[in-house]
C-alpha cells in the first residue's frame, strides 16, 4: 500500500532507541506497550521542505507521529489564499482526523526536512482492544490538538495584531524547547514572515509593521530567523497568557 509523498527509510529507528523516548517530559511507554508500538510502526517516512504529504479532501491510510523536523497544518480557500491551523513538532501526532473521519479536512506540509513514523489505520482497533492506556494516550493527544485550535482562534477573533504576535511567538517558543530545540531563550525558527502572516491571519505588511512594535518594546529580537526573547516577563504581559507546560505528555 503506497504510503503517498516521500521516501520510506524502512523504520531507520528502532522504537526502542527512539531519541523522543529520552525527553523528561514525555510519559515512558510500559514495557508491554513498546512492544505493541514495536509491530504498530510500519515504516519512516521521509519528506522534503515545501512538500505537503496529507491533503484535504483525501483519505488517509496512515497516521503520523513527527520523529524530527518542523511540518504545518493548512487551508486553502477558493481563491489561493491560505490559512495556516497549527505547527507539528517532535512527538507530536498527525493524520489522525484523515485516519478516523476517513478524509482530511485540512492539508499538512513540511515546513523542514521532516522525518516520521508510520502507522497503518488497520491497526488502530487492536490498539484500541488491547492497549487502553495507548488509546487514552491518542485521545489526550487530540483533545490538546483542539486546546490549540481554541487559543488561536481566540487571538484571530479578539486578540490585537500586538497581542497574537506576541502570543503565537511565546507559543511556538515554548513548544521547541519542550522538543528540545531550543534553549537560553532563543531558537532558529523555520519560517518566514509569509508563513507568521497565514497564522495571524493578517496581510505581510501588516505582519512585518507588527513584528516591529513587538521589537520595539525590547521584548523579543529577531534577525536572520534568529529568535531570542530577552524578557520573558514582558512579552507573557503583552501575550496575555503563559503558556508553559510542566507535566508529561503522552506520544505515540
Amino acid at each position: 500500500m503506497a504510503l503517498g509523498p516521500g521516501r520510506t527509510n524502512g523504520q531507520a529507528t528502532p522504537c526502542e532507541f527512539c531519541p523522543l523516548r529520552r525527553r523528561p517530559n514525555l510519559r515512558p511507554f510500559t514495557p508491554d506497550e513498546l512492544a505493541f508500538v514495536k509491530t504498530f510502526k510500519s515504516d519512516e517516512l521521509r519528506i522534503e521542505p515545501g512538500e505537503s504529504f496529507l491533503r484535504e479532501g483525501t483519505q488517509s491510510e496512515y497516521l503520523y507521529t513527527v520523529l524530527s523536523g518542523w511540518a504545518f497544518r493548512y487551508k486553502m480557500l477558493d481563491d489561493g489564499r491560505r490559512q495556516i491551523l497549527n505547527y507539528a513538532l517532535p512527538a507530536d501526532m498527525v493524520g489522525l482526523q484523515g485516519t478516523v473521519m476517513r478524509e482530511m479536512e485540512h492539508s499538512v506540509e513540511a515546513l523542514t526536512p521532516l522525518t516520521l513514523c508510520v502507522f497503518p489505520r488497520s491497526k488502530l482497533w487492536d490498539l484500541y482492544s488491547r492497549f487502553p492506556s495507548l488509546a487514552f494516550d491518542i485521545t489526550w493527544l487530540a483533545a490538546r490538538e483542539e486546546q490549540l485550535i481554541d487559543s488561536h482562534l481566540v487571538s484571530l477573533g479578539r486578540r490585537t495584531a500586538l497581542e497574537r504576535t506576541a502570543y503565537l511567538l511565546l507559543h511556538l517558543y515554548v513548544r521547541a524547547e519542550e522538543a528540545g530545540l531550543a534553549k537560553n531563550n532563543a531558537i532558529q525558527f523555520p519560517f518566514t514572515q509569509q508563513h507568521l502572516a497565514d497564522t495571524l491571519g493578517m496581510s505581510l505588511v501588516h505582519t512585518n509593521k507588527t513584528l516591529k512594535r513587538l521589537l520595539a518594546s525590547q521584548s523579543v529580537r529577531w534577525h536572520n530567523r534568529m529568535f531570542e526573547i530577552i524578557n520573558r516577563k514582558l512579552l507573557v504581559e503583552i501575550a496575555g497568557e503563559d503558556m508553559a507546560e510542566n507535566r508529561p505528555r503522552p506520544f505515540i
